[in-house]
């Protein structure tokens, strides 16, 4: 199941990608995600066109920023319009980008009232345009990241008539919220109907769940939230469908993964305190197996610089 991947012009030497994450997938989180499980590609955050072309350097760096020690990045654009669109797409395809992905399935109220993410599922015109603006921008793979829904068959012709290298599929409806399992094989209908490669994306997060997504076909799997806490999974999981052993880090390489991320984040944002705000929503990954995970949950959530930050973590995790 592992093997290259070949997407437009680029060829990928595994074909499992770890996704974008509203909040999360920011250079500190993908560069540690390269350094232990060198996937194809890591992801962006959701960004909007606007923000490339319009607003401050600060937001530009912020989601934009590429760390020179991680790998090959998709940067993931949000737009409802086509001139807008193919600017963003010239700016971050001269910015290094490797490839570039349409957002049309995010489930955001703001987002949907602005023509954007998931609302296009239901504007097949607009989103052939949008599409087709993005391949008369760049010479990179194109990729469109959807949710399933009832008119699968327009947006898999829109899709495939406007060129784009790759399309990547969460099995659920905008609608429904994590609760609701991964429809399989909604992802297999456009496995099995599409001319370009199809990437499954929804609820990966061990061997089983993982053979369970490629069952469909799919030319390759992008994780999720799972990735998120554990930037160690997906060398895990390519190691286990090898029959290959992996040894998990143990208690103080975790601690020193979650405080370079948090000190790198706050590098990134220039503001220590906004970083620690950030890591009390991803922390409680890094502690997934503590038995007084509820305790350290607690102390981050109390916490308001870096020092005090890196003492509770050595506490909990590390045991120092």
């Amino acid at each position: 199941m592992i093997q290259p991947l070949t997407l437009g012009s680029r060829t990928f030497p595994v074909n499992i990608i770890q996704g974008p994450l509203a909040g999360i997938s920011n250079a500190p989180f993908r560069l540690l995600t390269w350094r232990y499980s060198q996937p194809a590609y890591t992801c962006t955050e959701m960004i909007s066109c606007k923000t490339i072309i319009h607003q401050s350097d600060m937001l530009r760096e912020r989601f934009g920023y590429l760390d020179p020690q991680e790998g090959p990045v998709c940067f993931q654009l949000s737009a409802n319009n086509a001139t807008e669109l193919s600017e963003a797409v010239k700016r971050v395809t001269n910015a290094g980008a490797a490839l570039i992905d349409l957002n049309c399935g995010c489930p955001v109220k703001k987002i949907r009232s602005k023509g954007a993410g998931s609302s296009l599922l239901s504007d097949s015109t607009k989103l052939y345009q949008l599409v087709h603006a993005m391949k008369q921008s760049t010479h990179l793979p194109v990729s469109v990241k959807i949710r399933v829904q009832q008119a699968n068959e327009e947006v898999a012709a829109a899709i495939s008539d406007a060129g784009a290298d790759v399309l990547v599929v969460h099995g659920r409806h905008w609608t429904e919220h994590y609760e609701t399992p991964c429809r399989h094989h909604d992802i297999q209908y456009f496995v099995e109907r599409m001319n370009i490669p199809v990437i499954g994306n929804g609820d990966i997060a061990d061997v089983k769940t993982l053979q369970k997504m490629f069952a469909t076909g799919c030319a390759g799997v992008m994780i999720g939230r799972a990735g998120v806490g554990q930037p160690w999974l997906i060398a895990k999981l390519i190691a286990e469908l090898k029959n290959e052993s992996f040894t998990l880090p143990d208690a103080q390489e975790i601690c020193a993964a979650l405080l370079e991320h948090v000190s790198r984040l706050a590098i990134l944002l220039k503001n220590e305190k906004f970083a620690i705000l950030q890591a009390r929503k991803f922390a409680k990954y890094y502690a997934r197996h503590l038995a007084n995970r509820a305790a350290f949950i607690e102390a981050v959530n109390t916490c308001h610089d870096l020092p005090s930050f890196t003492t509770i973590c050595q506490q909990y995790i590390a045991g120092v």
